[in-house]
């Protein structure tokens, strides 16, 4: 699940049990655990972790472009790596 995917969730479900997500530290908390656990490990990392709502979703939609472009790095080496090997 994106991180986009996993916020439109997120409100969703705080729509519909708003007593679940009663201030900005439960919700920041709550939405830690609907990213992909190498999301979260990034988005908590660092001196000062998030607690507002709109610094999480930020660094997580930062996180996922990361993420995603060293995954396609990695890619493209092992392609370059397949085509060298004679065999």
């Amino acid at each position: 699940m994106t991180v986009m995917e996993a916020v439109k969730k997120f409100e969703q479900l705080a729509r519909l049990c708003p007593e679940l997500v009663p201030n900005e530290k439960e919700k920041v908390r709550r939405m830690m655990k609907m990213f992909r656990t190498d999301i979260s490990k990034q988005v908590s990392a660092g001196s000062s972790p998030p607690t507002l709502v709109f610094n999480c979703i930020s660094r997580a939609i930062r996180a996922e472009y990361w993420i995603n472009q060293d995954k396609e790095a990695r890619a493209q080496i092992l392609k370059r790596e397949k085509r060298r090997r004679p065999w």
